[in-house]
């Protein structure tokens, strides 16, 4: 009877390790988008586990994400004005320094397709929605130096050029020095079949000791010397080292969900989130000074489109007949007594986040004390 129960822990356990490595692939092509269909298939099951193995890493660091409707999208009259709907998002997520950013749709089925990986390069179609929101929102994550390798011409970006930077800490100039710096695995040979050469925005390529394929985005140590162009060996680190190590912020993830529930479900943390945040204007008003927030390892915020979150909730099938009280650990209004009938989404970020910073950061000094 023992020897049962074991083997019966033994297959629940090579199933639970099974599922893991399926979302932790999903989680990285949300991640890199364009990138990874370049890969081989022989190689994916190595980057699996050096995935899985950078967000373990990073389960040690608390994040805060936080979750956006693409229908916020399909509001905008034109390609330009949805541009920089999608710009405006990108620099409060910079600015705040979002660690995840979750693009959802109202579908009741739980698909996690990512819709960017899906459109044809070099489309001359519009999208909309979901889409088009993620694909900027990538764009504009990546340093400019790695853009062009990383993003083939698409009609979404038409409109990139009149956005303003991010300047986020990752988008260095080519003469500055960083412990860290993104970059793209190179197609040029590198002198020892071992290694591999990669573009992280400096004059010359830097080598890397592992041998890559082509066209993937990685995060390179610089080391210690402050010399840009040594030919010395560096290497390939996980995405969230420069938080852990130097507490550099290093941009955001983006991810797709097609529904509300999904948003919660799949999320790429170990233990998911565990404090939940639901914005409205239906929400509980309670002054920013007085919000005390508990201590979280993985806080998400999440808001509203056009019909705010209790339509995302009541079109979820998987939320059926919940309403946002029960869904949400706290449903705030963050900007009582406004003077428009309407706040757009884009606002609405901006408004919150920053009506989070105290609460958040008086929960981070207790976890330090």
């Amino acid at each position: 009877m023992g020897k049962k129960k074991k083997r019966a822990e033994t297959d629940a356990d090579a199933d639970a390790e099974a599922e893991a490595e399926r979302k932790v692939l999903e989680v990285d092509e949300f991640i890199n988008g364009d990138s990874h269909r370049k890969m081989k298939k022989k190689k994916k099951k190595k980057e699996i586990n050096e995935t899985e193995k950078e967000e373990n890493e990073a389960n040690g660091k608390r994040t805060v994400s936080i979750a956006v409707p693409g229908s916020i999208i399909d509001n905008a009259q034109s390609l330009e004005l949805a541009t920089r709907l999608a710009g405006q998002i990108a620099r409060a997520a910079t600015i705040f320094r979002i660690d995840e950013v979750v693009v959802f749709d109202n579908k009741s089925s739980l698909v996690i397709e990512d819709p960017t990986v899906n459109t044809v390069n070099n489309s001359g179609e519009n999208e909309s929605g979901a889409p088009f929101l993620i694909r900027i929102l990538r764009y504009l994550e990546t340093p400019q130096y790695l853009r062009k390798a990383l993003f083939p011409r698409h009609n979404s970006l038409r409109f990139v050029g009149l956005l303003p930077p991010l300047d986020a800490p990752h988008h260095l100039r080519k003469h500055e020095w960083a412990p860290y710096r993104e970059g793209v695995t190179s197609n040029e040979k590198a002198p020892n079949s071992k290694e591999t050469l990669v573009d992280v925005g400096l004059s010359k390529n830097v080598v890397v000791d592992q041998a890559l394929e082509p066209g993937i985005r990685v995060t390179v140590a610089m080391g210690s010397n402050r010399n840009l162009d040594g030919d010395i060996p560096h290497e390939v680190v996980s995405l969230s080292k420069p938080k852990e190590e130097s507490g550099m912020y290093w941009g955001y993830r983006v991810r797709y969900a097609s529904n509300i529930s999904s948003v919660f479900n799949d999320c790429p943390y170990k233990g998911g989130y565990d404090y939940l945040i639901g914005t409205s204007e239906h929400g509980q008003i309670i002054n920013s000074s007085q919000l005390s927030l508990p201590t979280f390892r993985h806080l998400l915020i999440a808001f509203g489109g056009l019909a705010g979150l209790e339509e995302s909730i009541e079109e979820d099938s998987n939320l059926k007949g919940k309403n946002v009280q029960e869904v949400f650990d706290s449903y705030l209004n963050t900007c009582p007594h406004q003077g428009s009938r309407t706040i757009r989404t884009e606002e609405a970020i901006f408004i919150s986040l920053q009506y989070f910073q105290e609460p958040i950061s008086r929960a981070l000094q207790r976890i330090q004390c």
